[in-house]
C-alpha cells in the first residue's frame, strides 16, 4: 500500500504540504491544471525552490489579483465550488472531508452553527487552493494512506482579525485534540488551521513513522525562517510494510483497596460503552498487605478523557495515570462460514499474506447456538472446521 509519512518537526501548514508533496514527485504542471479546474478568478500558483537553513525546499506562492474580487464563501458555497469542478473524485473527497473538519472546529471554537462559518476573502482562496492543492498532490503520487509524526506547536501570541490570540491558535488547538502535540519553545505559529485541518482530517495514525520501504522525499517551506532549525515539513512516500498494521493507544490505570468488587461488572461495562477498546481489573495485593484491584483501561487518544472521566466518577480512586502504548497488530478480515447449524461470522487473523487463525465472533455463534439448541462450543468448533475446509488456512485451532 502507497503512504506518505509527515514529518512535522517544524510544524505543518497549507503551503509546505503542498511544496512537500511537490517536491517528493507530484508534477507541478498538473497541480496547477487540477487546481485551476476550481475556476478561481484571477488566482496563479506557482512553486519555486527556497533555502531554509541548510535545507533545499520547495515554497508554494499563491498570487490573487486584488481585482478579482473574491467573496465571503461558507462551508456549502466551498463544497459546491470543490464538487462543481472537474478534479479527481479522490481529491474532491478529501478535499471536502478537510474543509468540514475545519468549519466544525471554527463553529466551536466561535460558539456558532457551522453553517454560519465564512472563509473570508483572499484568507478563502488561500486556504481553497492549499487543501485542494495537498488532496490533488496525494492523488497524483497515487497516496492511499496518510500517517503523520508529533506536530510541533510554537509558543506566544499571533495577531488575527479578532485581536492577539495565543498559540496554538484555538481552530489549530481544536483540530488537534487526541492527537500527539509538542509545544516548542520557539515564539512563531508553527502549525497553522489550514495544515491541521488537512493532517486530522486524512491522518490513519499520529506517532512513529511506519514500517515501510521509502521512495521519494520531499521538503515543503513554510513562510518564515526560523532560529536554530529549518521551517520545513518534511514528506516520505513509499510502500508500507503488509506484516501487520501498527498503531499506539493509551493505558489507563488505577489502583483501589477501597471499593466494592460489585462494582467491578457495571464498571467495564461503562468503559466500554465510553469508548475503551478493552477493560480488565486485576487482583492484586497493595501496601499493608491489603487486598485491592487494578483497573487498567485501553483507549485511542480521542477516546481517553471520556475514558477516564469513568473511572473517577465510577469507582473510589482519586486519580488515574496513563502511559502510551505501542501496539502491532494482525491485518484483520471480516468473514462467514457456513455450517450445519447456520452461518457463523467471524475474524481472520493475517501475516502479510499468511493466514494465521479464524475465531468465530462470540455473539453470531451465540445466538445460533440457542437457536439450534447445541452447546456453543460445538457451534465455534463447526465454525473453524468449515473454515479450514474451505482453504481459509492450514492447521491451526
Amino acid at each position: 500500500m502507497s503512504v506518505a509519512y509527515f514529518d512535522c518537526f517544524s510544524g505543518v501548514s497549507g503551503d509546505m504540504l503542498v511544496g512537500a508533496l511537490v517536491d517528493a514527485g507530484a508534477g507541478e504542471g498538473k497541480l496547477r491544471e487540477e487546481v485551476g479546474k476550481l475556476g478561481l478568478r484571477g488566482v496563479e500558483i506557482s512553486v519555486r525552490e527556497v533555502k531554509k537553513g541548510s535545507i533545499r525546499a520547495k515554497k508554494l506562492d499563491v498570487v490573487c489579483a486584488e481585482e478579482a474580487g473574491h467573496p465571503a464563501r461558507g462551508l456549502g458555497d466551498i463544497v459546491a465550488l470543490i464538487e462543481g469542478s472537474g478534479i479527481a473524485e479522490g481529491a474532491k473527497r478529501n478535499a471536502v472531508k478537510v474543509f468540514e473538519r475545519l468549519a466544525e472546529a471554527e463553529a466551536r471554537v466561535h460558539g456558532v452553527e457551522v453553517s454560519k462559518v465564512h472563509f473570508h476573502e483572499v484568507g478563502a482562496v488561500d486556504s481553497i487552493v492549499d487543501i485542494v492543492g495537498a488532496c490533488v498532490a496525494l492523488e497524483l503520487l497515487g497516496v492511499e494512506k496518510v500517517y503523520s509524526s508529533t506536530v510541533s506547536v510554537g509558543t506566544g501570541e499571533v495577531q488575527m482579525a479578532h485581536g492577539k490570540l495565543p498559540l496554538p491558535a484555538p481552530a489549530t488547538a481544536e483540530l488537534l485534540k487526541g492527537k500527539p502535540v509538542r509545544q516548542t519553545g520557539i515564539r512563531a505559529e508553527l502549525t497553522t488551521p489550514t495544515g491541521a485541518a488537512v493532517l486530522s482530517a486524512l491522518a490513519s495514525g499520529f506517532g512513529e513513522m511506519p514500517v515501510m520501504t521509502i521512495d521519494s522525499i520531499g521538503y515543503g517551506a513554510g513562510e518564515r525562517d526560523l532560529e536554530g532549525q529549518p521551517n520545513v515539513l518534511r514528506v516520505f512516500i513509499g510502500e508500507e510494510a503488509a506484516e501487520a498494521e501498527r498503531d499506539w493507544v493509551w493505558e489507563i490505570q488505577t489502583n483501589i483497596d477501597d471499593m466494592s468488587p460489585e462494582i467491578c461488572g457495571y464498571l467495564i461495562e461503562r468503559l466500554l460503552e465510553a469508548g475503551a477498546l478493552d477493560a480488565f481489573v486485576t487482583p492484586v495485593v497493595m501496601k499493608k498487605s491489603r487486598p485491592g484491584q487494578l483497573v487498567t483501561a485501553l483507549a485511542r487518544p480521542e477516546d481517553v478523557s471520556d475514558v477516564e472521566g469513568v473511572i473517577l466518577e465510577e469507582t473510589t480512586t482519586l486519580g488515574t495515570r496513563r502511559k502510551r502504548a505501542d501496539r502491532r497488530k494482525l491485518l484483520r478480515e471480516n468473514v462467514s462460514v457456513k455450517t450445519r447449524y447456520g452461518e457463523v461470522t467471524g475474524k481472520v487473523g493475517k501475516l502479510g499474506e499468511r493466514v494465521l487463525f479464524f475465531s468465530p465472533e462470540y455473539e453470531s455463534a451465540k445466538s445460533i447456538a440457542a437457536e439450534a439448541g447445541v452447546p456453543l462450543r460445538e457451534v465455534m468448533e463447526e465454525a473453524k472446521a468449515a473454515f479450514r475446509q474451505g482453504g481459509g488456512y492450514d492447521g491451526g485451532p
